[in-house]
């Protein structure tokens, strides 16, 4: 299996001791200047997070045209955008835009989303659940619809006032060519992956589940990798999905990378998440050697295609680039990583 790994940043941004990330302009400008850093890196990808009512990354559209742009060769990505927030038709050619300026490096990351700081936010964007439905629900319908459209289905009726008297359906525009194929779904459960499967999208496993089996975590999110591939295979798709999986690996190389990172756990978390029983991922912090060797050993980035590294955003682009070339250069080899000019050699 091809390996591909990317950075993911959450886009936090405070002005705040420590922070070289102080307001919303740092965020984002900050966020180009390290995808063209990883691209010179040899990195296969750069995602963002997008959150709302939040001192986050918020608008990924604008902000993913403007990385493509300043780049030539690294996909540009999101992991995730909440779909409750969504107008799933401007959405679909703000996507479909946004590929074509990239060409065809979109790598787009939907979801239902997580908890946020905001109460019913997404109602405060005018996106209401019909009686009887949840949230969850109402992402799922606005998903489809995203779907379809970047699918190039005819979706809307003509005013034959317009089109010289022709009725017919219109679709939206613009189109891009394959980017229907370059949606991904943000699982949050085994479940949800095989539900991704059955509507043809790849699958992005984050760094904790909203169920706990009792098993370690890397285990369980390679149970849910195996089940979303068995319900790809029986969907029928003739295509072969692609599969991310995240995790933190702070390398330790340097006092200040002590400082930083040098007592946090190790171990998996089991928490209540909106009121489930939820297992969270480690994170892997130590000497890279060491951390050459656990990542080998975890079932699900064994599982999966693509890694993308979680980055400490407000520390700034010069110590995250330098974290990403550490991976890469000595731990990312034992996952069976190699750079991209290498690669069918």
């Amino acid at each position: 299996m091809e390996k591909r790994i990317g950075f993911l940043s959450f886009g936090h941004w405070q002005p705040i001791p420590g922070s070289q990330v102080r307001t919303g302009r740092d965020a984002l400008v900050q966020s180009v200047e390290l995808a063209v850093a990883a691209e010179e890196i040899g990195l296969d990808g750069a995602y963002v997070r997008v959150h709302h009512f939040a001192r986050q990354l918020a608008s990924p559209f604008p902000l993913l045209a403007a990385t493509a742009a300043r780049t030539r060769r690294i996909e540009v990505g999101t992991g995730v955008v909440d779909m409750r927030y969504e107008n799933p038709l401007y959405m679909a050619e703000e996507a479909a835009a946004t590929d074509l300026l990239s060409d065809g490096r979109l790598q787009l990351g939907v979801s239902r989303g997580s908890p946020e700081t905001a109460l019913r936010g997404s109602e405060a964007f005018g996106y209401v659940p019909p009686e009887g439905s949840t949230d969850a629900d109402l992402a799922r319908q606005k998903t489809a619809l995203f779907l379809a459209a970047v699918q190039g289905e005819r979706l809307v009726d003509a005013d034959p006032r317009m089109t010289g008297g022709m009725p017919g359906r219109l679709a939206v525009q613009p189109q891009s060519p394959g980017l229907a194929e370059r949606i991904w779904w943000g699982a949050g459960t085994r479940a949800t992956g095989e539900w991704a499967a059955r509507l043809g999208m790849n699958l992005m496993s984050s760094t904790l589940l909203s169920e706990d089996t009792g098993v370690p975590f890397d285990e369980l999110q390679a149970d849910q990798i195996a089940r979303y591939r068995a319900a790809w295979a029986e969907a029928g798709w003739a295509r072969s999905p692609r599969v991310s999986v995240s995790r933190s690996v702070l390398p330790i190389t340097s006092d200040l990378d002590r400082q930083y990172f040098g007592e946090r756990s190790g171990e998996d978390q089991v928490g209540l998440l909106e009121g489930v029983r939820a297992r969270f991922g480690k994170g892997y912090v130590g000497e890279p050697d060491q951390l050459a060797e656990e990542l080998a050993k975890d079932a699900a980035v064994r599982e999966a295609d693509t890694l993308l590294l979680t980055v400490p955003t407000m520390l700034g682009v010069e110590y995250n680039a330098r974290l990403l070339e550490t991976v890469t250069r000595h731990v990312a080899p034992a996952i069976g990583w190699v750079p991209l000019d290498q690669r069918g050699r």
